[in-house]
């Protein structure tokens, strides 16, 4: 991705021809296009001011979920999730770009098949999302080095400053993915609004220039010289302010990052003290008054490091009741580009995660790994954010001190206030953020109606936040002329149609709401409220129950119809634009599970949408008068028109059967796949070890020559080395010191006598051996070899740490007996290391176990000829009779209906005792599904089990191959204690269907060895 500056000229004819596409000012000739934004803006589609962004002259909120395309790698499911993301109500997505995967080889950048952007873009434009761009070039992530590929361990400069041979070697990438992301810019007809250069550049180490002036500008210069024209922001760590506008070499919109409860999933429901945010506010004003206040990274979950608890803690840990209180106290602050980290998670299939985390990056996210949207979180966000579709008085509010007496009658109350004109939006909380009390208490406002006033007025009642809670209160809040003088309760959101208004509000189970409408008379369609009716005005007191109540309100057509429900009922309904980037037709429709598009065509209302019940009530609120006809998923489905005008239908569908096959059932294959221990086998093709030094300027070295993988070019998966030399007879022991990163594991063999392991666990980066050595004869040649398990590179967050650079393999060795010259070494890794074989998946998802370097993981495999493959009962009832390392294939049908999401999941059985009752052995996994490497299972660390594998890796109507490689760390023979396919719903979608994604078959390999 950057290697190379002769691409600069090409660069800059292409940025030319983008900039002609677009509405560009302030340019005059290419020499301009270095620094021309630091005198006027490029284009005048996206700006901004101190409120929010503008894009085509229209304030938004920029309400964005985080989402990254390599961790879905298929392309068909983009849609999928920014569908679901749309649903929520969010009109955004940030997303990350990974440079290790696109320049795998140095001076070669690959963006095709499943890296390729396009189709993402495409998704987002269809679905109707604005997308932030982060390319990095660091991106940390949670990503193998950070998204730093292998090869920068053989850069001598610090990373991420202007070291020149750093800056050269980014150059190819940030070349060729900056034009990319130019291309799919709004200025060129595509979803890209916003670009942030680097990430979270933060902080560095004592000595270290920081902030870096020249090196920021090198990378804004980069964007820019290859046509982006949109707004540069940034993401601080922290809001430290670096980079913020009036700086040098600083971005147009300054914005940071939050993470405030920390990844402490072990204790979910534990809120430290002192973890609400409350100074953000004071804080932008002094950094970065001139711009919107941004917070482009915001704790949407959490990560779960090897050996952790869990998603299942997690998702207490950050749950729908910490989105009410640290993001409507963001809301508090006025925060108007809001980037919800993580909002999809996805999977590290292929190697491409971080040591520090395993396979699945379900992150606790609204949106689970297997796409599944069951998790309460994600209805809480759906009513947070449709309530700032409906609220443009709230980005140029006037934003008020937190008092906890001024707006409340309890001081365990404190609220913000904000103010647009007389409109007033009150952000209500404990005083004390993490208690578990329920509080009584009433708001004190000021309204145009009724001036001062303490509300609820009627029946003496009061409000109640119970527990870890927070409400947005509403006073003078316009719908479209109609004003709703004051709600306690939440607005979910409203609209104005030709022949009504309609409006939806929602509170707490059991609590007491009130709400005051300027509109005279009223009349109660269903359930029971207490209704004051004066001159001009109605006032509606309530209890938000199951039982749903609607009033109408007016003396006559339009009439605004009220819908007044508890939270719980609230999470039913949706809000669905039928235009992207336009709610001014929404539809307003109770609907269950998920609505994903609506349109009126003519007098038919085509719904969209996933049902996981086969019997789901229908209710369109408002956005589809007079028609005649409806489907779902094209499917056409008989309604009725009730007394306030709604639809109203009942979606069904079959339950379909389905078969999934039993692993144990298969006709397995099995092949040893540590022939390297075989006396005949020859290593002459290996990669000589023979680097007197190291490329890596992090750790010097502490052998003859470099045993760091990456000092050859492998920087992934299993690492194999060979080490050759002749017996004196008296060695009595062999000392290993290996690195692979947390909860790695390695192993050891003299000939094919196994030594021993390092058997890991999940803080350990790196182990130490001591092997006793059988008796060997003098004069003989002997062969040591070690197998590593790369579990990724580290990341570089601080900079000048240079953590990345942490080299994987052999750090020191001592055989008794001799000067460590005297054994000599060779290693591998995936075959080609850099030069990799399978361009289809990747530069990480293959490491150098045989069967690995071979493609026997690969579809069509098992007819390859001059393999030793046998006849097995598969990993479960035979598994591998002794220590090393056995691969498994079986091949399996699946023949799943269409029309429907079946998330499928192999699930690995854990204990620790195996069915005789003695303790479990050791053992390391990793499963393929054809051909991609979608799990990496570790019993002895967990704490994953379970590995979801989307449609479209899983060929859902058609044959799949499935390859596992066992790896027994001890001297014992060891089987997997348990494997099953299995689908974890039945969900009828109204996506389109998958295509299988095409990766390369098996084929056999020139030079593999």
């Amino acid at each position: 991705m950057r290697r190379f500056s002769h691409l600069v000229g090409a660069i800059a004819l292409s940025c030319l021809a983008i900039e002609s596409a677009a509405r560009a000012v302030g340019y005059g000739s290419p020499n301009e296009w270095i620094k021309p934004y630091k005198r006027a803006p490029l284009q005048d589609i996206v700006t901004w001011d101190e409120n929010s962004l503008f894009v085509n002259g229209e304030r938004i909120f920029l309400y964005s979920g985080e989402v990254h395309p390599f961790r879905l790698p298929v392309p068909d499911l983009h849609l999928d999730i920014f569908q679901k993301i749309k649903a929520l109500g969010y009109n955004g997505v940030s997303f990350y770009i990974d440079w290790a995967l696109l320049e795998g080889t140095p001076g070669v950048y690959r963006e095709e098949g499943v890296f390729d952007l396009q189709p993402f873009f495409d998704a987002a434009s269809e679905a109707g999302i604005y997308l932030l761009a982060r390319p990095g070039p660091y991106i940390n992530a949670e990503a193998s080095g950070g998204g730093f590929p292998g090869w920068l361990q053989r850069v001598n400069g610090t990373l991420r400053t202007a070291a020149p041979d750093y800056l050269k070697a980014t150059d190819l990438y940030a070349a060729s993915v900056g034009k990319k992301i130019a291309s799919a810019q709004i200025t060129n007809g595509g979803p890209v609004i916003l670009v942030q250069p680097e990430n979270e550049y933060t902080g560095a180490t004592a000595g270290q220039k920081f902030p870096d002036p020249v090196y920021f500008q090198y990378v804004e210069d980069q964007l820019r010289n290859a046509g982006i024209v949109v707004p540069l922001i940034s993401n601080d760590a922290s809001p430290s302010g670096h980079n913020a506008p009036g700086q040098e070499a600083a971005v147009d919109i300054y914005g940071h990052d939050g993470y405030p409860v920390g990844f402490d999933c072990a204790n979910p429901t534990v809120w430290p003290e002192g973890k609400l945010p409350t100074n953000w506010r004071s804080l932008h004003l002094q950094q970065s008054p001139s711009t919107p206040y941004s917070i482009v990274e915001f704790q949407g979950g959490s990560f779960d490091p090897w050996g952790g608890p869990g998603w299942d803690k997690c998702s207490v840990l950050v749950n729908y009741e910490f989105e009410r209180v640290f993001y409507k106290n963001n809301y508090g602050f006025g925060v108007t580009v809001f980037n919800l980290y993580m909002t999809f998670g996805g999977t590290n299939w292929g190697n491409l995660g971080h040591p520090g985390g395993y396979t699945s990056y379900d992150y606790s996210a609204a949106i689970r790994e297997d796409r599944r949207v069951d998790r309460e979180k994600f209805s809480e966000q759906k009513l947070q954010a449709n309530f700032f579709k409906v609220s443009p008085a709230y980005l140029t509010a006037a934003r008020g001190n937190a008092s906890n007496s001024t707006w409340s009658t309890s001081n365990d109350i404190q609220v913000t206030p904000a103010f647009e004109g007389t409109t007033g939006f009150y952000f209500v909380r404990h005083a004390t953020y993490n208690t578990l009390d329920s509080t009584s208490y009433k708001l004190k406002i000021s309204t145009t109606a009724f001036g001062n006033i303490t509300v609820p007025q009627i029946n003496d009642t009061s409000l109640s936040l119970n527990g870890r809670d927070a409400k947005i209160h509403v006073s003078d809040y316009d719908i479209s002329g109609t004003t709703l003088v004051y709600s306690t309760a939440e607005v979910f959101t409203w609209h104005k149609y030709a022949d009504k208004t309609v409006l939806v509000l929602y509170g707490g189970p059991g609590e007491t709401h009130e709400l005051a409408l300027a509109v005279t008379g009223y009349e109660t369609l269903e359930g029971e409220v207490k209704t004051i009716a004066t001159r001009g005005y109605t006032v509606i007191n309530w209890e938000a129950t199951s039982e749903r109540k609607v009033v109408r309100v007016g003396v006559s057509a339009p009439f605004v119809y009220v819908y007044l429900l508890d939270r719980n009922s609230a999470y039913n309904y949706w809000s669905i634009d039928q235009a992207p980037h336009d709610n001014s037709d929404a539809v307003i429709l109770r609907a269950g599970y998920l609505v994903r598009t609506a349109k009126v065509s003519g007098s038919t209302l085509a719904l969209t949408g996933d049902l996981n019940m086969t019997t789901t009530p229908l209710e369109i609120l408002g956005g589809a008068s007079n028609i005649t006809g409806l489907t779902f998923n094209g499917q056409t489905f008989p309604f009725t028109t009730s007394q306030a005008g709604t639809i109203i239908s009942t979606l069904t569908y079959s339950t379909p059967e389905i078969t999934i096959p039993s692993l144990s059932s298969l006709s397995w294959k099995y092949l040893d796949t540590l022939p390297e221990l075989s006396s005949t086998y020859s290593d002459a093709d290996w990669t000589p070890a023979d680097l007197q030094k190291t490329y890596n300027s992090l750790r010097p070295l502490d052998t003859p020559t470099s045993l760091y993988s990456s000092d050859y070019g492998y920087h992934t998966g299993t690492l194999l080395y060979r080490g050759h030399f002749t017996a004196t007879g008296t060695e009595k022991s062999l000392y290993l010191s290996t690195q692979g990163g947390s909860a790695f594991g390695s192993s050891a063999w003299v000939n094919s006598t196994y030594l021993g392991s390092w058997r890991g666990y999940d803080a350990a980066a790196n182990g130490n051996n001591t092997f006793t050595l059988p008796n060997l004869v003098a004069g003989k040649s002997y062969v040591i070899t070690v197998v590593v398990d790369n579990m990724g590179l580290d990341e570089d967050w601080t900079i000048g740490t240079e953590y990345t650079k942490n080299p994987r393999g052999i750090l020191d060795y001592t055989l008794d007996g001799h000067n460590t010259s005297d054994v000599s070494w060779k290693l591998t890794g995936n075959l080609g290391g850099e030069n990799y074989a399978d361009i289809s998946r990747g530069p990480l998802n293959e490491g150098g176990l045989f069967v690995e370097r071979h493609g026997l993981h690969l579809p069509g495999a098992l007819s390859a000829s001059g393999y030793d493959w046998q006849d097995s009962k598969g990993p479960v009832a035979d598994g591998i009779t002794k220590a090393g390392v056995g691969f498994f294939g079986a091949e399996f049908e699946l023949d799943l209906p269409k029309g429907y999401d079946i998330p499928l999941s192999f699930t690995f059985s854990n204990s620790t005792t195996n069915s005789t009752g003695s303790s479990a052995p050791a053992y390391r996994v990793q499963l393929y599904v054809n051909g991609w490497q979608y799990g990496k299972y570790v019993n002895n660390v967990g704490p994953q089990t379970v590995f979801p594998v989307p449609e479209g890796i899983l060929n859902y109507r058609g044959t799949n191959y499935v390859g596992i490689t066992l790896w027994g760390l001890e001297d014992a023979a060891t089987k997997i204690q348990g494997l099953e396919l299995g689908a974890d719903g039945v969900i009828w979608r109204g996506l389109r269907d998958v295509g299988v994604v095409e990766g390369q078959m098996y084929q056999e390999r020139t030079g593999a060895y």
